[in-house]
């Protein structure tokens, strides 16, 4: 038996290749199939078999591309029902991986669709779930990504106990857990950075499997919910739905496209998606353009912020950075991309072109700065727990999260300080500000983190 985890940071993904005696499964695919197809090719296994735990929100699954490149058969759990061929699993259904036995466990809650995947080793004894959103580490999947029809969250949530209940928790103790994210997916409320735990364990440790009593668990599970991202329903209907071949993607995406063809393309509306690290971008950037850099949480800033996935997306990149910003783009259902600006920032000043940039200061330098501007805000773009937890004194919480949604409230000739963490979200940021016509907007370097220990008053919540 071979089991491996294929964990996928910047969107807190994992995958699973499973292989015995030369058959192999996939389950959660992302939407490249190479690191699939790689794996195979290396350890002499033919795939058989992608298994899905339900329709995905936050990524799109590459379930058909790498069925089109195997022939393997993809298979959801039961009530799925998708624009293109699938195998619908019943409930209990056994489906033999060499001298392995997988077996469907209908779990819904977190969808009415979603199934845990129960692994029989050899000797036909229970070894591992892979249980999908239904149980992360720590945590369990959100109630309120599926709602349909006259369905509510609290009826998702109370399915989601029944699950656990029924399905999961008699389980024996040893019985491995592989759920489909950690820590930094939105997809929980509050998920563990641990990536693989045990029944036992969270059993003990998860307060959704400690939970006894239905009501207290709905009311548990359905509290505190921030809105998801405005990309995850899209992502949905994707998945359900079916997509392009990811090759034809890649190919419009990485077309080498002159000045003249960037400032046509920007004439008819695409967007220029600048990928360059921020300090790159705030020195100098095209007017209108958006950053966010490769370096950072890439695909999920680019599903929150842009809000139209038919929108034609022209790159601002790092040389030789261009294939992997499409990819990342595609694997969250942004497969408009028409090419990349030959020459980057280099070829549009030659071409007589201006540029702009953004003022960023050292954290040292913002109390004077402050003094000098007596009527400028001091704007915190952190999620709201992270700014309810711990805040620099007068600064006010603007979510980077929910920026689109909060234009209304920022007057375009005020004077705006921002900070994040520690500066990734601030230059995205800032990008929006510009791009929205504000135009007196302050990066501070080194954000939060830099602001406290350099002795600046933090407000903490009252005990």
């Amino acid at each position: 038996m071979y089991v491996e985890q294929m964990y996928t940071g910047c969107l807190a993904e994992a995958a699973y290749y499973i292989e015995s005696q030369g058959i192999a499964a996939v389950i959660d695919p992302l939407r490249d199939p190479e690191p699939y197809l790689k794996k195979a090719a290396e350890r002499g296994a033919t795939i058989q078999y992608i298994f899905e735990t339900h329709f995905h929100a936050d990524f799109v699954s590459g379930h058909l591309d790498l069925a089109r490149e195997t022939g393997a058969t993809i298979v959801y759990g039961p009530t799925a029902k998708t624009g293109y061929i699938i195998h619908e699993a019943k409930d209990g259904e056994a489906f033999p991986i060499g001298a392995l036995t997988m077996v469907a466990l209908h779990t819904p809650g977190h969808t009415p669709e979603s199934t845990t995947w129960l692994l029989r080793d050899e000797q036909g004894a229970d070894h591992a779930i892979f249980s999908g959103d239904t149980l992360f580490i720590g945590d369990v999947g959100r109630p309120d990504l599926a709602i349909k029809g006259d369905l509510t969250k609290e009826d998702l949530a109370g399915m989601l106990f029944d699950s656990l209940q029924d399905k999961i928790k008699p389980l024996a103790d040893h019985v491995k857990v592989y759920p489909a994210h950690g820590a930094g997916s939105a997809c929980g409320k509050n998920i563990s950075s641990e990536t693989e735990s045990t029944v036992g364990d969270q059993r003990q440790n998860n307060y959704a499997m400690k939970a006894t009593s239905r009501e207290a668990f709905v009311k548990e599970l359905t509290t505190g919910i921030l809105p998801p991202p405005q990309y995850f329903p899209k992502n949905a209907m994707i998945n359900k739905q079916g997509y392009d071949a990811l090759e034809g993607v890649r190919q419009s995406g990485q077309k080498a496209l002159s000045v003249v063809e960037v400032e046509q393309a920007l004439n008819e509306g695409a967007l220029l998606l600048d990928t360059r690290d921020s300090d790159s971008f705030h020195k100098e950037f095209i007017p209108g353009s958006v950053s966010i850099g490769l370096n950072g949480s890439f695909a999920v800033w680019v599903g929150t912020l842009i809000t139209d996935l038919k929108r034609p997306i022209v790159l601002v990149a790092d040389p030789n950075t261009e294939e992997q910003a499409v990819l990342r783009l595609a694997r969250v259902g942004y497969d408009k991309a028409i090419g990349y600006l030959d020459g980057g920032i280099s070829a549009w000043k030659t071409a007589g072109n201006a540029v702009q940039s953004i003022r960023s200061i050292a954290p040292e330098t913002l109390s004077k700065e402050l003094s000098e501007h007596p009527g400028a805000h001091l704007i915190d773009v952190r999620k709201p727990g992270e700014f309810n937890n711990a805040h620099i004194e007068h600064s006010s919480n603007f979510p980077l999260d929910f920026i689109n949604n909060r234009f209304q409230d920022i007057d375009l000739e005020g004077t705006y300080y921002l900070h994040c963490k520690s500066g990734y979200r601030s230059v995205v940021a800032a990008s929006i500000f510009r791009a929205n016509g504000v135009q007196d907007v302050v990066n501070i370097e080194g954000g939060f983190d830099a602001l406290s220990e350099l002795g600046f008053l933090v407000v903490e919540p009252v005990a």
